[in-house]
């Protein structure tokens, strides 16, 4: 290269600086090229790149995702990073533009502050030849275009409006325009394209010839290539849309859905919604998707009377729903994408919300009937399950609920029969009791009533209890009897049972035969002792009656009345237990 070439470059350059508005020079940004769901992966990934390339760094994305970076540069250079390493096959396809308001602590490189130090040079397109002795790095020269002004303006003429329209949204993806999206050329399209022309080493005539305005939208699409965004048509579903069919394939039918699984590296799943119904059963779907995996409890949801949307996001996924009922057919579609890929998954969804479109016919409701039936699936998809699920019992007419401290235990969510959320009041940890309030009063059908005599030993006792933590929707009765009025070492707050129980009884009340309580179950596994399989523990009413007075409460007694009917016990017993889960 000669001294005027290099000036000539490094003048091109200057002026690019010049021209571009004052908030785009500050505008700091980075090159994503891969995220990792473990920091070890992260670690290995950013070691691998940094023996390759320059300007490596690893942060943290949040949710458990670690990032790798190129950077910081300029937006110019970070694109020109971006378009280069891309084409020369040294990151990943997908890789885009990253902003440092969604970069979290850095782990790379070690004891360098990275974010601190500001936009670094930019390798700006540089290629490197080595010879036997040494390495030459090579600047490219300005780029000749491959049409004039005169020609590119009449090719630009044969552009439809959506064409025009199109250049401009890619423009101002790329950051260079602002204004409104109309299809006609002004003063600030043609700013735009001058603009981006110069990024990209280009002479700026404001022009774009028919190679370049091919390359912008090949910018604008990469996100959309890199999953094989294409057309898929599907008449059984009556629907069709564009969907990243590089990733996702066409998998069966079980209504209201067509599964498209998830087929390349990222694991993306998408569904196809399609039923005939009304409004009731556009609701019914509504609340029936919120009690899948495929839409975590985390995120904006919106319904009206004839649609609906849904987004759920946790560490792991983040999917959304759209849904609209039509003519008595209700269509729409699920995209389920990788947590840590925000920026292109938000580029595909806007493309697959644009392009859907309702074709005639709907999913018939019988087919994939012989389909693979599970208690704890809905058309194929998981039910979001608690963590754990113990037993509870009404205290009040309000709804106040004591149970075991086992389930109230790192929970982000307490339900009391999966529906309702409840707040922690306080808890006796050593005594292992807890006291529950729902956030919105409840009327149970009835209240715990605790009795303020001594039972007899070795009188008959029952507890109610979820024992299978709720498959079976309803609690069920556990009958026993009460072998000691205090604890192996004589703790007085605690009643020995003979009494068989399962794990998801714990919490449940414990009653007389004439439907008092006498005290809460307590999980066998209690302060770590491993006793015989009859023999279970409860914390006495005394006990339990001392948290509820901490708490600013207090419990209603009750004497027994003799003995009641089997099914009049079992209706006193269901009406005042409740079904606790704690929810990560």
């Amino acid at each position: 290269m000669t001294y005027f070439q290099a000036l000539f470059i490094a003048c091109i350059v200057t002026l690019s600086v010049m021209i571009r508005p004052a908030q785009a020079q500050q505008d700091v940004v980075w090159v994503q090229i891969e995220a990792q769901p473990s920091l070890s992966a992260a670690q290995e990934a950013t070691r691998r790149y940094a023996a390759a390339l320059p300007d490596v760094a690893g942060f943290s994305l949040g949710n458990g995702w670690y990032g790798v970076v190129l950077g910081p540069y300029l937006r110019a250079d970070a694109e020109r990073v971006l378009l280069t390493y891309r084409a020369q096959g040294d990151i990943p396809r997908d890789s885009y533009i990253q902003f440092t308001s969604r970069l979290g602590q850095q782990f790379w490189p070690i004891g360098a502050d990275v974010l601190g130090r500001g936009a670094v040079t930019a390798p700006l397109g540089q290629t490197a030849t080595t010879t036997e002795d040494s390495t030459v790095i090579e600047t490219p020269t300005l780029q000749a275009s491959d049409e004039t002004p005169s020609e590119a303006r009449r090719s630009e003429a044969a552009l439809t409006r959506g064409e025009r329209e199109a250049l401009q949204v890619a423009l101002r993806w790329a950051g260079f325009y602002n204004s409104t999206i109309d299809g006609a050329f002004g003063r600030g399209t043609r700013n735009a394209m001058a603009g981006w022309q110069i990024d990209r080493g280009f002479e700026d005539t404001g022009i774009l010839t028919t190679a370049q305005r091919a390359q912008l939208l090949d910018e604008f699409n990469a996100p959309l290539t890199s999953v094989g965004v294409a057309v898929m048509r599907d008449d059984t579903a009556g629907i069709e849309m564009m969907l990243p069919m590089g990733e996702v394939a066409f998998s069966r039918y079980e209504p209201p859905f067509a599964h498209f699984d998830t087929s390349g590296d990222l694991g993306v799943r998408a569904l196809l919604i399609s039923q005939p119904g009304d409004q009731s059963t556009l609701f019914g779907l509504y609340e029936i998707m919120q009690t899948l995996e495929i839409v975590p409890l985390d995120g904006p949801r919106e319904r009206s009377g004839t649609s609906f949307t849904l987004e759920g996001r946790n560490d792991q996924i983040v999917s959304f729903t759209q849904a609209a009922l039509e003519d008595g057919q209700i269509k729409g579609f699920t995209l389920i994408w990788p947590a840590g890929d925000e920026a292109r998954r938000i580029r595909v969804l806007d493309e697959m919300k644009a392009s859907f479109t309702r074709l005639p016919g709907v999913l018939d409701p019988a087919t994939g009937a012989d389909s693979a039936q599970d208690i704890d699936l809905i058309s194929g998809l998981e039910i979001r399950k608690p963590r754990v699920s113990r037993s509870g019992f009404f205290v009040d007419q309000t709804g106040t609920v004591v149970t075991t401290s086992e389930v109230v235990a790192n929970c982000s969510r307490i339900t009391l029969e999966d529906d309702v959320t409840a707040e922690l009041v306080t808890e006796d940890r050593a005594l292992g009791v807890a006291i529950l309030r729902p956030t919105a009063p409840l009327a149970p059908l009835s209240v715990a009533q605790f009795r303020s005599t001594t039972p007899r030993l070795q009188s008959d006792v029952a507890v109610a209890g979820y024992s299978f933590e709720g498959v079976l929707g309803a609690p069920t009765l556990t009958f026993g009897t009460l072998s000691d009025i205090k604890g192996l070492r004589g703790e007085t707050e605690l009643k020995r049972l003979a009494l068989v129980a399962l794990p998801g009884d714990a919490g449940g009340p414990v009653l007389d035969t004439g439907g008092t309580v006498l005290g809460m179950l307590l999980p066998r596994s209690q302060n770590g002792q491993r006793l015989p399989g009859d023999v279970s523990f409860a914390a006495n009413v005394k006990a339990i009656g001392n948290v509820l007075t901490d708490a600013g409460l207090s419990a209603q007694s009750g004497e027994t009345n003799g003995t009641l009917p089997p099914t009049e016990l079992s209706r006193v017993a269901s009406g005042m237990t409740v079904l606790v889960s704690c929810w990560d």
